[in-house]
């Protein structure tokens, strides 16, 4: 099972660049690239919770769930 990372997503639906969340964030823009591209183990709720408050969006729609085939 996987979760999947649909930030791409959600920026481009805010017409949002990927530095421009970090500066917003808080976080390097390497970091978010790598939450980005799905290679992060972990995600701090804070992190999380900044995120969503400048995308104005719900955590469900940035994490999907994927079961294994």
């Amino acid at each position: 099972m996987s979760i999947i990372i649909e930030l791409d997503v959600m920026l481009a639906r805010r017409k949002m660049k990927l530095q421009d969340l970090a500066q917003h964030v808080g976080i390097t823009p390497a970091n978010l690239s790598i939450l980005k591209n799905g290679k992060a183990k972990a995600i701090r709720l804070e992190t999380l919770n900044a995120i969503c408050a400048v995308l104005e969006c719900q955590p469900g729609d940035l994490l999907r769930f994927e079961p294994d085939k």
